[in-house]
Formats: structure tokens, sequence, C-alpha cells
């Protein structure tokens, strides 16, 4: 591997294994890890916390004027994992769960939203040596970025994912529950006003329908071999 530190950015939707990916990359380069995502659940989850989330409703005044109350950060809980922080509190699991995971799209369509978690985001990565995953990496937030990667699955595969992850959690849905949350992600990700998820033209595609976690990082560090 090269000694320089690259900015590596992925890239891709839901339940893709995008955040799996990202995290083994970092952890085998010994970079730091940065869930973009994590990001948007919690300001998700602030939101509504304070009630401003009201069935299909937004108060987007109250939301937008109330970003400078939102702090966030990571850290590491009991186990040395690390996690989110929400104005120092770990809301690590709450984020995870279905009536977050149901709204997270529709903050994230708010300009002024992305907008300070870009900034945020672009200043943890000034120094290079970080792996970062969402939906605008490669471009919006690092559109110079050394390595951008593109992940993609079926969705009967990441539907698979999602519901494991889930259950395993102890939250009780169904495998057509999550199925038709990631389809109405999936749309309202790709063609939302603000950053859609597209693919960077200088992307690189991963596919990992057939893959499980050890073949896509070896795919990749193979990849980065040739950088």
């Amino acid at each position: 591997m090269e000694s320089k530190k690259l900015v590596i950015a992925i890239d891709g939707y839901s339940s893709c294994g995008k955040s799996t990916l990202a995290k083994d990359l970092a952890n085998k380069l010994q970079y730091v890890f940065i869930d973009s995502g994590a990001m948007y659940r919690a300001v998700t989850l602030y939101c509504l916390r304070q009630g401003w989330v009201k069935g299909d409703k937004l108060e987007k005044d109250k939301i937008i004027t109330s970003l400078d109350q939102i702090e966030l950060d990571f850290g590491l809980d009991e186990n040395g994992s690390k996690v989110i922080l929400l104005n120092g509190e770990n809301c690590e699991l709450e984020i995870r769960k279905s009536h977050v995971a149901s709204m997270v799209s529709r903050i994230a369509e708010i300009k002024e939203v992305r907008q300070k978690l870009v900034s945020e985001q672009q200043r943890m990565g000034q120094k290079g040596g970080i792996v970062m995953d969402g939906r605008d990496i490669g471009t919006v937030v690092f559109p110079h970025a050394d390595v951008k990667l593109f992940v993609t699955a079926s969705i009967e595969i990441r539907t698979q994912r999602r519901y494991n992850e889930l259950t395993s959690k102890g939250v009780e849905t169904t495998f057509e529950e999550v199925k038709d949350n990631l389809v109405e992600r999936d749309f309202m990700d790709s063609n939302r006003k603000e950053s859609p998820l597209t693919q960077a033209s200088d992307a690189i595609l991963l596919d990992n329908t057939l893959m499980n976690r050890e073949e896509q990082l070896q795919w990749v560090l193979n990849l980065l071999r040739f950088r």
C-alpha cells in the first residue's frame, strides 16, 4: 500500500453493505471510519424527539433554525465499539430502529441539514486517512476523493441483510416491511432535489450480491494495490 493517507468515498443504496465494507476497510488500513448515514439518522432522531415530524409533515422552519443546537460526534461504547453521540448521548441503537429509518430520507432532503453535515464531514476528512460511506460522498462531500466506490446489490439480498440485522437486535418486523422501506428509500434518495444518490462518473462499481463480507473486502484491497 502507498504511504499516502487516502480519502476513500463509498456510496450506495441502503443495506447494500457499504458501512460494513467501510468499517472493515478502515480497520485493515488503520484509517478513521466516518458513518455519514449515522449522522443523518441522529439528526432525524433529534427532530422526532422534538415533535417536528408528524406523519408526512415536517416542521422545516423549526428544524432549520435549531440545527445549531445539534452537536454530533463519534465515540466508543463500553465494548470499545464506535458509536455516534447526539449532544453527548450514545444513540447508536435507537437510530437503527424503524421509526428513524422510515424518516431519515425526508430529513436528508432538507438543504440546510445537508449543508451542516457536509461541512462537518469535510472537516473530518481534511487530513486524509479516512473511509466514509453514504449517498453523496463521492459526488458532493469529497468530489476529489482518491478512491470512489459505488456499492449495490439486488433488492432481495439487501432486504435479507437488513432483516437479519434488525431481528438480531430484537426489532420486530417482517421481510415485506423491510423491503417496502428499502424500495421507498431508494426512490427518495435517488430523486431528491438536494444531492441525490447517483454514481460519480469516476466511481468504481461494486455489485456484492454474490459476495460475502470477506470477499468484498478482499476485492477492494486488491483494487487499492494498483493505486
